[in-house]
């Protein structure tokens, strides 16, 4: 038949076709602009609050992002996913607000400003607060716009006229308001321990603030004589050796500390020296110092002749007791010449070093609370730059301790101690992690200064305390700081039981919703072994810590009248008010400025940002309203997630979010870091540019993203291959019902069992699709998605169903219900891919339904039409598997070209679920019968011109089957 003329008629003019100008080819990153335009235009946002208002409200908290630089992918990551949230809650019917928000205060801003100066070689300290403040603010509102407008660009759909910023004057008060909640309730006190510091920026650190890197630092053994040791007075003359990683502490050492239970020996050195340390770290020292030590002396004179027994046995911890050393640097005089304790220190082991530690309270948490414990006060040697203050006998006014060559082994400190005798053991080549910022990226100390501090461990209403005196005003007694109480952990002071700061956070955590369900423990073991809340901050951009201190008690003020006025002045002129203002008016005719003192510190920007939920979601919905979740990266269960939970719980005893999402960070393509110095950035704004924001909101949500995330060519490639077939999808469905009307629907009832069975299938997604929204898997949302529309639909449903679409009678009751359940396909698929293709569903409703004033976002969920009964879905799952197998059989006689398409095959089947001519409809073949297993061979039927299935009534290739002529017929009718 193939090499006879073809003299048949072209039946082409009379199938029916889809017809649409959808095209298949989505130029996203020229179309969405303009849609985007068009939402504005509309006020889609606006709107969607006007049609849900009454609804029952879902609210989705925003952490605000840092008002500094361009989005980068993290930004695009986050907002994506919660953009997803807010939009299929609308879907699901809720009142689903979105406020966007920005973080303006703090160093990060306060530094770029900063820089500005310096590359103008000004000082920033001589111009005016209030001029400097007002750059700050005017650099922060640059980059809210620019966010604002990129965000946007992603299709993040939210109040942009009116979004929150902590540096709006309302927000400064209300923020400043929490604090005298605080302080109000007597959550809060002032103290001197050490914290993080920055050097180089001057300030505080929160542990939010600091990330860890790898260096390579310079370690030291130095020895201390022991001058009196009760316990063991053959001990006296020995040296107690310690081991260090920060020879720059050793200016400041005030104690030495030891492991009750470590057993300690004095070893003996080839020049009669002796040394205590840790029997178990006698070979770690030697290798360091490159000393042998023995146990006995080499010779032993008769005066000394119990000193073999002495070397030769062990020492125990608790032996050390009320023993005491000299400093190597003792001749100075003054405070280098006070005894330096032995005392007892859980924290002592042997893992590392000697056995023995030494303690500069300045510099250590350890170190503080155990000297504190012995009536050992910091000396705050080293001052906000990090230098030994001018007055400071040794190495005064000396080098940055953060300086390699200052601190090195042939540095000034490693000198003098050599010199002294002293320094047993130098080398710069200790590999170890060690905090930085993570602005600056400098190292930080910790330090012991004057901050504000909102306790752990101390019931409401006992942590307030006196002050401790000025950082100067200490300077100028001679470093003796006054006796400040330090809250500890524990049942709290008096033995008040009533729940402390840590025990409501752990109960709040407790009663929250953790997804993933692991990011509970991770925040629970933050809690649990934090320290008190460091608050202050020694800069100039942020709300102040607005309280007077009593100069002669060190009280702070706690009057609700004065407060009222405090925060009057900061709604009328924000937080620069404190700077400017008249502080006697302030605090009224009942106090004396003169005998108080305005606190200028600046409050940590995690405090601010902890805040939000009182002056964006409470001050929005209603007093007591919480958020249903917060979203953010893991790193905010130490930033945001905590602050915002220590913020709450301390001002109303609960956590401020009903549940709290955790996803993880985007990695380039080789899971690595993205950094601009390996060159491995991915731009979000590029993507965008080339490939449109659906596209990368598709990625966004189609991975793992409770963990870290990769992004690249390749994985870009597959969001691209998915998107396409989803857009192809919808091209079909908009082809397939080109003209439908109500008038042609066809009820359920009488459509026929594969109709109903797609429905079925449709019911199945739409329980699975609410599944994952109430779950936030929305990886498993778009993968349930895209699987129905490509292995049911486009695989299956359509391709079985395109003979009835193209060459049925338009009458056709099966052509009829095929389209009726197209049209409700329709109206489901661009809803449920309405929250996360915003653009494309906008574009597909749009196609159909050409609206100015109409938005597929406006839609709420879909209603479906009843389901199939449980025996029809199981005997088309049935016959699904039996198709399976058929076009398995089919496709070796494919690729021999015995048959050219399934429509020249005849197949055999051992079983037939359905009557043998819907079989062979399904499968797509010419003939179905039954035999003992699945068999095909080509058919001996001719085809039909029109519809190209090869039936018995056909005479020959290219005449007309029985139904073809009668739908012509009509046709021509």
């Amino acid at each position: 038949m193939a090499d006879q003329p073809d003299t048949k008629r072209d039946w082409r003019d009379t199938v029916f076709l889809p017809k649409t100008d959808f095209p298949m080819k989505a130029g996203l990153a020229q179309k969405e602009p303009a849609i985007l335009a068009r939402w504005q235009q509309m006020g889609l946002y606006d709107r969607l609050r006007h049609e849900r208002a009454g609804r029952e409200r879902w609210i989705l908290h925003d952490g605000p992002p840092y008002a500094n630089g361009d989005i980068h992918m993290g930004h695009a990551m986050n907002k994506v996913l919660k953009d997803v949230i807010v939009r299929s809650r609308s879907l699901m019917g809720y009142d689903a607000p979105y406020v966007p928000g920005w973080d303006c205060h703090g160093l990060p801003i306060e530094w770029k400003v900063e820089e500005a100066y310096r590359a103008k070689k000004l000082d920033k300290d001589q111009v005016p607060v209030d001029q400097f403040r007002a750059e700050c603010r005017a650099y922060a509102n640059k980059w809210v716009a620019v966010q604002a407008d990129e965000f946007q660009r992603l299709g993040v759909m939210g109040d942009w006229a009116d979004p929150y910023l902590t540096m709006k004057y309302e927000a400064e008060a209300t923020i400043a308001g929490e604090l005298l909640k605080f302080a109000e309730s007597g959550q809060l006190y002032r103290g001197a321990k050490p914290v993080m510091w920055s050097p180089v920026e001057k300030t505080a650190l929160a542990e939010a603030e600091v990330e860890y890197e790898d260096v390579v630092s310079t370690q030291i053994d130095v020895a201390f004589e022991i001058t009196e040791a009760p316990n063991a007075p053959e001990l006296v003359g020995a040296h107690a050796v310690i081991w260090t990683t920060t020879p720059w502490t050793i200016p400041v050492n005030q104690a030495l500390a030891y492991g009750e239970d470590v057993h300690y020996h004095v070893f003996q050195d080839e020049n009669g020296r002796r040394f205590l340390l840790a029997f178990d770290l006698k070979e770690q020292f030697e290798q360091r110092s490159g000393l042998s030590l023995t146990t006995v002396p080499d010779s032993i004179d008769d005066d000394v002749s119990d000193l073999r027994k002495i070397a030769d046995r062990q020492v125990s911890g608790s032996q050390l007791a009320g023993a005491l050393a000299r400093h190597p640097m003792h001749h100075l005089g003054g405070f280098f010449a006070k005894p330096r304790p032995l005392l007892p220190g859980d924290f002592v082991t042997t893992d590392a070093g000697t056995g023995l530690v030494h303690m500069a309270p300045d510099h250590g948490e350890d170190d503080f609370l155990l000297c504190k414990q012995y009536g050992i006060e910091p000396v705050f040697a080293v001052d906000g730059a990090g230098f030994y203050r001018a007055d400071w006998a040794w190495l005064g006014g000396q080098g940055s301790v953060i300086n390699k060559k200052f601190v090195s082994a042939e540095g000034p400190i490693c000198a003098d101690l050599r010199a002294a005798g002293a320094l047993l053991a130098a080398s710069d080549d200790f590999k170890h992690s060690y905090p930085h910022s993570w602005r600056s990226k400098a190292k930080v100390i910790q330090r012991a200064t004057p901050q504000w501090f909102i306790p752990m461990d101390v019931p409401a209403g006992q942590a307030r305390a006196a002050g401790i005196a000025g950082e100067q005003d200490q300077a100028d007694r001679g470093a003796q700081p006054l006796s400040q109480p330090s809250p500890q952990r524990g049942e709290g002071i008096g033995g008040d039981n009533a729940p402390t700061l840590r025990n409501l956070a752990l109960d709040a955590i407790a009663r929250t919703r953790w997804v993933p369900a692991r990011a509970e423990n991770r925040i629970t073991a933050m809690v649990e072994g934090r320290p008190d809340w460091v608050i202050s901050r020694q800069r100039a951009w942020g709300v102040p810590i607005a309280l007077y201190v009593h100069r002669a008690t060190g009280q702070y003020l706690a009057d609700a009248a004065v407060n009222a006025r405090i925060l009057d002045a900061f709604k009328a002129g924000g937080a620069d008010a404190w700077f400017t203002a008249d502080h006697q008016q302030l605090l009224g005719d009942q106090y004396d400025l003169a005998e108080y003192e305005p606190v200028n510190d600046i409050l940590d920007v995690w405090f601010d940002s902890g805040s939000t939920h009182a002056f964006v979601v409470e001050a929005r919905y209603g007093e007591g309203t919480r958020a249903n979740l917060y979203v953010e990266g893991s790193d905010q269960h130490r930033g945001w997630f905590q602050s915002s939970l220590l913020e709450s719980c301390g001002t109303r005893g609960r956590a401020p979010y009903d549940a709290v999402l955790t996803h993880g960070f985007a990695l380039d393509g080789k899971g690595r870091k993205m950094s601009k110095s390996l060159g491995n950035v991915v731009d979000p704004l590029k993507i965008i540019g080339e490939s449109g924001a659906d596209i990368l909101r598709l990625w966004a949500v189609s991975t793992d993203y409770f963990d870290d995330i990769r992004i690249g060519k390749e994985v870009l490639a597959t969001a691209s291959d998915a998107y396409r077939k989803l857009r192809n999808t919808f091209r079909y469905l908009l082809g397939a019902l080109d003209g439908f009307t109500d008038d042609e629907r066809v009820a359920v009832a009488d459509m026929p069992e594969l109709e109903r069975y797609v429905l079925h299938l449709l019911h199945k997604l739409d329980l699975e699709l609410r599944s994952a929204v109430d779950a936030f898997e929305f990886n498993r949302y778009t993968r349930a998605l895209t699987d129905f529309c490509n292995e049911d639909l486009s695989a299956f449903f359509f391709d079985v169903r395109k003979d009835s679409l193209y060459c049925d009678a338009a009458s056709d009751v099966k052509r009829r219900a095929y389209r009726t359940v197209l049209d409700t396909l329709f109206h489901a698929l661009v809803r449920y891919a309405a929250p996360v293709l915003v653009f494309t569903a906008e574009e597909v409703w749009q196609a159909r339904f050409p609206d100015a004033e109409t938005s597929v976002h406006l839609l709420e969920w879909p209603e479906l039409p009843e389901q199939a009964a449980e025996d029809i879905a199981q005997r088309w799952h049935e016959v699904r598997k039996l198709r399976e197998r058929v076009t398995e059989a089919i496709e070796p006689l494919r690729r021999e070209k015995t048959v050219r398409s399934s429509l020249e095959a005849e197949v055999t089947v051992p079983e037939a679920p359905l009557p043998a001519d819907a079989l062979a409809e399904v499968f797509i073949v010419a003939k179905v019968s039954e035999a003992g297993t699945v068999d095909v061979a080509r058919t001996d039927y001719h085809k039909c011109g029109r519809c190209w299935r090869h039936l018995p009534e056909v005479d020959e290739d290219g005449d007309l089957c029985a139904r073809c002529e009668q739908v012509v017929a009509e046709v021509a009718a």
